[in-house]
C-alpha cells in the first residue's frame, strides 16, 4: 500500500471491486492503492481486462448494480469518503468535483439532444446558472476547448462533429463545473494521431493552469511518457509497479512492466527484425491462483512466487510487487538477455510443443522462404493500382441536391511479390476505400487495379470467384468478423470445403490443424468458439482463415489497432515470419505510424483521399519531405519520458475538411504549416523529389 501525503487530492486504499455471476464472484480489482494530488497527472496503464477503468468506474459510484459492488477497502476524496456515500450525496459531487470523459464519445453524448443542451445541463443542475449564464458558460468552454465558431456549434447534434471535436464536447462537459478531478478512460484511443496530441496537449494545459488532477487511463505508453508524472502498472487486477514516469520507463522494477515497454514499436530506434513481447495470454480472472498472476508468462518465476507478492515501498520511492525486483535492478548489460527473459516456463512448454508441430508441417508443406528483399527490384508486380478514384453521392436532406464525396483522388502504386506497401493517414483518407476496391467490394469510379496482369474492373463473376482464392483480407476488429456460433475448426474449414480445397473430411481436418499451429495456435483450439478466446487468438484464427487458400496477397485492414501493446507484438512477429516463408505481399493499411515502420517496404501517405508522399520505409521515416507526413511523424510519441521533454512539438492545427466541401488546391493547406494563397490555386502533382521518392507540395 503507497503511503499517504498530505497533498493528496483523492486516495485509494485497498480498494477490491468483484462482479457476482453465475460462476460465482469474479474480483476484478485486487487490494489497490494509489494517490493524486492537485495539478498532478498520474497514468493507470495495463492490458485489457487488468481493472483500470473498474477501479474509475468504483470511484465514480458508476460500478453495474447489483452485480457489481466494492468488496474491500476505501476512497477518499477531498477529506470525504466515498465508500459507502449515499447515492444523493455521490450524485452530488459527480460532474462537479468529480468528472469523467468516457473512452468513446459518439456513444456517451445523446444522439437526439444539442451539444449546447448536454453541455448546459451540468451548469443548470449543479451550479443552479440561469439559461443566459449556462449559455454563456457554454461558448466560453467551446472556445477554451479550441472549438471555432461557439455560438453555431452549440445548435448542432453529436453527428455533426468529428471525432476530435466529438472529444473536445467530451471535455468541455467535464471542465463545465471546474471540476477538482478529472478521470480519462482512455480518451484519444478511437483518435488519429494528430488529432490525438492537440486533445493531450489541451488536457494536459488545462490541468497546470486550472490546478485540476487527472487520472489518465491508457495503454498507448508514449502518450504515459510525453505526459504523465506518475505511472500505476496494473495486471490480473492489481498494482504490480508505481513510481515517476522517469523512473517505470528509466529502469522498470516488474518484468510485466518491462515486457510491456520492450513490445512497443519505437520510431526513436533502429528498426529490429522482431519485436520482443510477452509471450502467453492474460490470466483468467476466474481461475487465479494464489499466487503471483503473472508467475506464468515470467521467466524470473520460482518456488518462492507461490506466494502472491505484496506491492513494496523501494529506498527510491517507488513500489513494486515482484519477489524478484532486486535482480530487475541489475544493469540491463549484466542481465539475461530480454528474448530470453519474457518466455516462461509455461510458455517455453508450449512453444516447443508448437516448435514440433510446426516442423512437421513444414516437412508436409516444403515452403521456401523468399529470396532476398534486395534482390527484388526489377520484378513484375503483383498489385498494380493507376489512378484509382472513387466518388460517392450523398443527400443531405429529402429535398437538397446529392452531394459528392470524393473518397480517393487519383491513387497510383505497385506491390511486388513477398514485399508490404503501408497505406497511412488519419481517418477519412480513403485508405480501407481502398482496401475494398482492390478486394471487389466497392465499385472504382475511374482507374484500374491490376492483378498479375489482368484487370479487375473487367473481370467476370467467375474470374472474381477465383480471384478470393488469390487476395484475402484481414479484418480491424476480430470477434465481429468471426461467426460466435460456429467453432474455430468450421470457421477455417468453411472456405476449403466452399472452393473444394479438400476432398475429405479428413484432409480438411488436417489442413485446419495445419493453419492453425502457422498462427501459432495448438491444434485442441479448433474445437473452441470465437468468444472462448482472447482478442489476439481471435485474430491469429483471422489469419488462420485468410491464410487457408494459400493467397499471394492479404490486404490487412488496422489488424493490430484493436489489440494490447503485448498481443499486438506477437501478431505483428507473426505476420512476418508468414511473408518470410510464404512470399504473400502485403497491403498494409493502418494509422500507427511505429507499426508501419516495422513492417512495410514501401510507405504511401495519403490525406483526404490523395496522395502526399511515397517513398521506401527508411527513406520516408529518416528524410520525410511533405509537411503533412512531418507533421504526422511529430505527433507520435515516443515511450520515453527524457527524450520527450527534449523533443520540439508542433502539434499540427485545426480538422480535417469535410469530405462533402471540395478544398480548392492543395487539400493539406487549410492545415499546412507553409501554406500560401499560392497553395489554393491548383492541385500539386506527385513529383519525384528524389530517386524514388515522390511528394505532393509546390514548396518541393
Amino acid at each position: 500500500m503507497t503511503s499517504k501525503r498530505c497533498t493528496d487530492l483523492l486516495s485509494v486504499r485497498d480498494l477490491s471491486v468483484e462482479f457476482r455471476t453465475e460462476r460465482g464472484a469474479i474480483e476484478a480489482v485486487r487490494r489497490v492503492s494509489w494517490a493524486i494530488a492537485p495539478g498532478e497527472m498520474l497514468a493507470i496503464v495495463g492490458e485489457s481486462g487488468s481493472g483500470k477503468s473498474v477501479s474509475a468506474l468504483a470511484i465514480m459510484g458508476l460500478l453495474a448494480k447489483p452485480a457489481g459492488r466494492i468488496s474491500n477497502g476505501q476512497i477518499v476524496f477531498d477529506g470525504q469518503t466515498l465508500t459507502g456515500m449515499a447515492e444523493r450525496d455521490l450524485r452530488a459531487l459527480r460532474g462537479r468535483d468529480i468528472a469523467m470523459i468516457f473512452q468513446e464519445p459518439m456513444s456517451s453524448l445523446n444522439p437526439i439532444l444539442t451539444i449546447g443542451r448536454q453541455i448546459m445541463e451540468p451548469l443548470r443542475l449543479h451550479l443552479k446558472m440561469s439559461v443566459d449564464q449556462a449559455h454563456a458558460r457554454a461558448i466560453e468552454l467551446l472556445t477554451l476547448v479550441g472549438i471555432s465558431d461557439p455560438e453555431q456549434r452549440l445548435k448542432q447534434y453529436p453527428h455533426n462533429f468529428s471525432g476530435g471535436m466529438r472529444q473536445r464536447v467530451m471535455i468541455a462537459i467535464g471542465l463545465s463545473c471546474n471540476p477538482k478531478l478529472l478521470i480519462a478512460d482512455e480518451p484519444t484511443t478511437a483518435l488519429d494521431v494528430t488529432i490525438q496530441a492537440q486533445i493531450l496537449e489541451l488536457m494536459k494545459s488545462l490541468t497546470e493552469r486550472l490546478g485540476i488532477a487527472l487520472v489518465l487511463i491508457t495503454h498507448n505508453l508514449g502518450i504515459v511518457a510525453r505526459y504523465a508524472q506518475r505511472v500505476v502498472v496494473m495486471y490480473a487486477g492489481s498494482a504490480v509497479e508505481q513510481g515517476t514516469a522517469t523512473q517505470i520507463f528509466a529502469n522498470s522494477r516488474h518484468p510485466y512492466t518491462r515486457g510491456l515497454l520492450r513490445s512497443v514499436p519505437r520510431l526513436d530506434l533502429p528498426r529490429a527484425r522482431q519485436l520482443e513481447t510477452i509471450e502467453g495470454q492474460p490470466p483468467d480472472m476466474r481461475q487465479l491462483g494464489v499466487g503471483c498472476a503473472f508467475a506464468p508468462r515470467c521467466a524470473f518465476r520460482t518456488a518462492v512466487c507461490a506466494v502472491a507478492p505484496q506491492l513494496s515501498e523501494l529506498p527510491e520511492g517507488r513500489y513494486s510487487a515482484c519477489h524478484h525486483e532486486g535482480q530487475l535492478s541489475i544493469p540491463e548489460d549484466q542481465r539475461v538477455t530480454a528474448q530470453a527473459v519474457f518466455q516462461s516456463a509455461a510458455t517455453r512448454t508450449q512453444s516447443d510443443e508448437l516448435a514440433e508441430i510446426r516442423t512437421d508441417v513444414q516437412d508436409e508443406i516444403a515452403v521456401d522462404a523468399p529470396a532476398d528483399i534486395a534482390k527484388s527490384d526489377g520484378i513484375s508486380p503483383l498489385l498494380t493500382v493507376d489512378s484509382l478514384t472513387k466518388h460517392f453521392k450523398v443527400k443531405a436532406g429529402m429535398f437538397s441536391q446529392p452531394a459528392v464525396v470524393r473518397a480517393v483522388q487519383d491513387v497510383s502504386f505497385s506491390i511486388q511479390a513477398g514485399r508490404t506497401l503501408g497505406l497511412v493517414g488519419e481517418s477519412g483518407c480513403g485508405k480501407t476505400t481502398i482496401g475494398r476496391m482492390i478486394l471487389q467490394l466497392e465499385q472504382m469510379s475511374a482507374g484500374r487495379v491490376l492483378f498479375e496482369g489482368e484487370d479487375l474492373a473487367h473481370a467476370s463473376g467467375a474470374q472474381i470467384q477465383a480471384l478470393r482464392t488469390q487476395i484475402q483480407v484481414i479484418f480491424q476488429d476480430p470477434y465481429s468478423s468471426l461467426n460466435p456460433r460456429i467453432k474455430v475448426g468450421d470457421l477455417i474449414a468453411e472456405p476449403l470445403n466452399v472452393y473444394k480445397k479438400t476432398t475429405t473430411p479428413q484432409a480438411t481436418r488436417e489442413r485446419v490443424e495445419q493453419l492453425l499451429v502457422q498462427v501459432g495456435l495448438l491444434p485442441e483450439m479448433a474445437q473452441r468458439y470465437a468468444y472462448q478466446l482472447s482478442g489476439g487468438q481471435r485474430q491469429r484464427v483471422g489469419i488462420a482463415r485468410a491464410l487457408a487458400f494459400e493467397p499471394k496477397l492479404i490486404v490487412c485492414d488496422e489488424p493490430v489497432s484493436a489489440l494490447d501493446v503485448s498481443i499486438q507484438g506477437q501478431i505483428i512477429n507473426l505476420l512476418d515470419e508468414l511473408q518470410r516463408q510464404k512470399n504473400i505481399a502485403y497491403l498494409f493499411i493502418a494509422h500507427d505510424l511505429a507499426v508501419v515502420r516495422h513492417l512495410a517496404h514501401r510507405v504511401v501517405v495519403m490525406y483526404l483521399g490523395r496522395v502526399m508522399e511515397v517513398a521506401d520505409r527508411d527513406e520516408l521515416y529518416g528524410r520525410a519531405l511533405h509537411p503533412y507526413t512531418m507533421s504526422l511523424l511529430e505527433a507520435v510519441p515516443v515511450p520515453d519520458p527524457t527524450l520527450e521533454r527534449q523533443r520540439l512539438r508542433k502539434t499540427i492545427v485545426g480538422e480535417i475538411p469535410s469530405p462533402l466541401r471540395r478544398v480548392a488546391g492543395c487539400v493539406f493547406h487549410t492545415r499546412c504549416p507553409r501554406a500560401s494563397a499560392e497553395c489554393q490555386e491548383s492541385v500539386p502533382e506527385l513529383r519525384e523529389i528524389r530517386p524514388g521518392h515522390f511528394a505532393a507540395c509546390i514548396k518541393l
